[in-house]
C-alpha cells in the first residue's frame, strides 16, 4: 500500500527538483515502526540524492536539503517534511493512511510502484533438477522451495515467469540402469513401486560392477545406443523418466509447487556438436596435451583459468548441455533474466557457463543468475537417517498431526491431516528462510514444530486467528468506518508494517532473498491488544477493516513464500 504514499511525496520531489517522480520512487522508504518512532512515514537520504544528481557534491549538503524541506507543501498526503542527519523523513497523513482499504484500491492503478520493468520483462527460472529413475532425494528441498519462492515472487511483481524444471536426464548413469534393468528388472515390479525397484536395480548393478568389467562394457554400450538413438534403448529410458515425472509431480503437488516445463540435459544433448563447432569457429575450443577441449577464461590467456567442455574420448560434459540449454532457451523464451537454483558447490559451474556465454558474444548473459545455498545437516525422520523427501513430508505430517492432538485450543477439523501436512510444509519452508540462503543449518524437528516464535506454525496460527475473528463478526459491516479510531500506538504500527509491503517485495526481488517476509508477530499481538468484542461498535468497526487487511497481505506474502494459508488450526 506503499506506493500511493510513495507516488504522492515523489511527485512533491518531482515538482521541486524537476526531475520525473519515477526517480524519486524507489529512493523512498518506509519508515520502520519503534517505540522512538509513533509517527508513521517515508525516509529519503540525502546520499541517494546526491548520486542521483539532484545534489550537488560541491555545494554544503545541509544547506540544500533544508532549502528542499521548506519547499515541500502540506497536503493531504503529505503533513511535515522534517530534515534530519543525513535523511529527510516525511510524516504522512495517519488518517488517509487508516484508510487502508481506499488506498489498497487506488494501488491496483498502479502495480508498477518501483518502476521495474513488468509487462515485457520475461524471467526463466530452473531449479529443483531431481534425477530420474531415483526417489526424490531429500537434498532437492531446498532448490525446490527457494526456486519457488522466487518464481512467485517475480509473478507478484508481474513479471511473466516461466518455471523450468531441469532433470539429470543424462549421462552414463543411465547406460549403467539400462544395462542392469535388462539383466535384473521386472516390468511387473516397475508397475507396482517403479521408483523403489528402478534403485533396487541400480544398487544391485553398481554392486556387481565393482567385480565385474562385463558390465561396465554392458553399461557403456547400452549408453551409445542411446546416444545414437537406438529405438529399444530409447523406449526403456523414455519409461524411466515418464514414470519418474509422474511420481515428482505427486511430491511437487504437497509442496504446491508446480512448473511450466520439465526439460533436462537429454533435451540439449544433440545441440553440444553445434555447441563445440560455434566455439570452434570462434577460436575459443583449445585442445589441451591431453586431448581435451577446453575454453580459455583467464584473462592473460594463458589457461590458468578454463572450463572443459569435450572429454579425451570426444565426449561431452554437463558444462557443454548447459551451454545448449542456455541457447536453446534464449531462442526459445526470450528472457530477460534466467535464475538458476542450486547449492553453492556449483557456484564455480555457473561463472563458467555465464563465462563461456559472454565469450562467445551473447552479452544476454549479464541477465544469467546463480543463487546458491548452503546444505541442511541432520535432516531424519522415526526411520532414521533420511535421504528421501516423501519421508521428510511424511514426518511433518505426524509430527504436527500429534501436536495439535495434544493441543487445548485446536479446532474441529474437516480434514486434520491436510491441514496438519499444510502446516508442516509451513514449518519446513519458514525454518529454511530464516537465514541468509548460502549459509548451511542444522536441522531441528523440536525448532521447527514450535508453535511460538519465528516459526511456520505460528505464521499459519496467526493468519488463522485473525481468519477466525473475521469469521466471528462477518455478520457486521464494516464497509463504513471512522480512520479516527485507528490512531492509537498499536494501529499506527500496524498501518506501518503494512506501508513497507511492497517496499519488502522490492528488495527481495533485488537480492532473492525471502527472510524479510516472515515478521509477523505484529499482526499475532495486534488482535490480542485491539479487542473487538466489547469496544464500542465505531471502534469494532475500525478494527475490523484493520485486521481485514492485515490478514489479505498476510495471506499474500506467505503465497509469496510459498505457504497455503489454513483457516481453522
Amino acid at each position: 500500500m506503499a506506493c500511493f504514499f510513495r507516488r504522492s511525496v515523489a511527485a512533491q520531489l518531482s515538482r521541486i527538483c524537476g526531475a520525473h517522480e519515477d526517480v524519486f520512487v524507489p529512493l523512498l522508504s518506509a519508515i520502520p515502526p519503534s517505540k522512538k518512532q509513533l509517527s508513521p512515514g517515508l525516509r529519503l537520504t540525502v546520499n541517494s540524492l546526491v548520486k542521483n544528481g539532484t545534489f550537488s557534491r560541491d555545494a554544503d549538503l545541509q544547506t540544500q536539503t533544508e532549502r528542499l524541506v521548506k519547499q515541500v507543501k502540506e497536503d493531504g498526503v503529505v503533513q511535515e517534511a522534517v530534515a534530519g542527519h543525513g535523511v529527510i523523513n516525511f510524516r504522512i497523513n495517519t488518517l488517509l493512511l487508516a484508510e487502508v482499504r481506499r488506498v489498497l484500491l487506488k494501488e491496483q492503478n498502479c502495480p508498477n510502484c518501483f518502476n521495474i520493468k513488468l509487462d515485457m520483462f520475461s524471467v526463466l527460472l530452473s531449479n529443483s533438477s531431481p534425477n530420474i529413475a531415483k526417489k526424490f532425494h531429500a537434498g532437492h528441498l531446498r532448490s525446490t522451495i527457494i526456486g519457488n519462492f522466487i518464481a512467485n515472487l517475480k509473478q507478484a511483481l508481474g513479471n511473466d515467469v516461466i518455471r523450468v524444471n531441469y532433470l539429470g536426464d543424462w549421462g552414463m548413469q543411465f547406460g549403467l540402469l539400462g544395462a542392469g534393468f535388462q539383466r535384473l528388472g521386472s516390468q511387473e515390479k516397475l508397475q507396482e513401486n517403479a521408483l523403489q525397484h528402478l534403485y533396487e536395480v541400480y544398487v544391485q548393478v553398481n554392486r556387481e560392477a565393482e567385480h565385474d568389467g562385463s558390465i561396465q562394457l554392458a553399461a557403456a554400450e547400452f549408453f551409445r545406443r542411446l546416444e545414437q538413438h537406438d529405438e529399444q534403448a530409447l523406449s526403456l529410458w523414455k519409461q524411466f523418466r515418464e514414470i519418474t515425472v509422474e511420481e515428482y509431480k505427486k511430491i511437487y503437488e504437497r509442496l504446491g509447487v508446480y512448473f511450466d516445463q520439465y526439460s533436462g540435459e537429454s533435451f540439449h544433448q544433440s545441440k553440444t556438436r553445434e555447441v563445440l563447432k560455434d566455439l570452434q569457429s570462434q577460436g575459443l575450443l583449445k585442445t589441451t596435451e591431453k586431448g581435451t577441449g577446453v575454453v580459455d577464461l583467464s584473462a592473460e590467456g594463458d589457461l590458468s583459468s578454463y572450463a572443459t567442455l569435450v572429454r579425451s574420448d570426444g565426449t561431452s560434459l554437463y558444462i557443454t548441455r548447459d551451454v545448449a540449454a542456455a541457447l536453446d532457451r534464449k531462442e526459445r523464451f526470450s528472457f530477460d533474466e534466467m535464475i538458476y537454483v542450486t547449492d553453492k558447490s556449483q557456484s564455480v559451474h555457473f561463472q563458467q557457463l555465464f563465462q563461456i556465454l559472454q565469450a562467445m558474444g551473447h552479452h544476454w548473459a549479464d541477465g544469467c543468475v546463480h543463487v546458491p545455498f548452503g546444505l541442511v545437516v541432520g535432516m531424519s525422520s522415526r526411520l532414521g537417517e533420511v535421504v528421501l523427501l516423501e519421508d521428510i513430508l511424511n514426518e511433518a505430517r505426524y509430527r504436527m498431526l500429534q501436536n495439535m492432538r495434544e493441543a487445548k485450543t485446536s479446532k474441529e477439523l474437516a480434514d486434520p491431516e491436510l491441514t496438519a501436512e499444510q502446516i508442516g510444509v509451513s514449518a519446513l519452508i519458514i525454518q529454511d528462510f530464516k537465514g541468509p540462503l548460502i549459509s548451511d543449518y542444522k536441522f531441528d524437528w523440536q525448532k521447527v514444530l514450535q508453535a511460538q516464535g519465528d516459526t511456520g506454525v505460528f505464521l499459519q496460527y496467526t493468519h488463522a486467528r485473525l481468519r477466525s475473528l473475521l469469521r466471528m463478526h462477518s455478520s457486521e459491516s464494516h464497509t463504513h468506518f471512522n480512520p479516527a479510531q485507528l490512531q492509537d500506538n498499536r494501529s499506527l504500527s500496524i498501518l506501518q508494517h503494512l506501508l513497507r509491503y511492497d517496499e519488502v517485495l522490492l528488495q527481495s526481488s533485488l537480492d532473492l532473498q525471502p527472510r524479510r517476509h516472515d515478521h509477523f508477530h505484529l499482526a499475532s499481538s495486534a488482535h490480542r491488544e485491539l479487542q473487538v468484542k466489547g469496544s464500542s461498535a465505531e471502534v469494532a468497526q475500525a478494527r475490523l477493516r484493520l485486521f481485514s487487511c492485515t490478514c489479505s497481505v498476510l495471506s499474500n506474502g506467505m503465497k509469496t513464500l510459498g505457504i497455503s494459508p489454513v483457516e481453522k488450526m
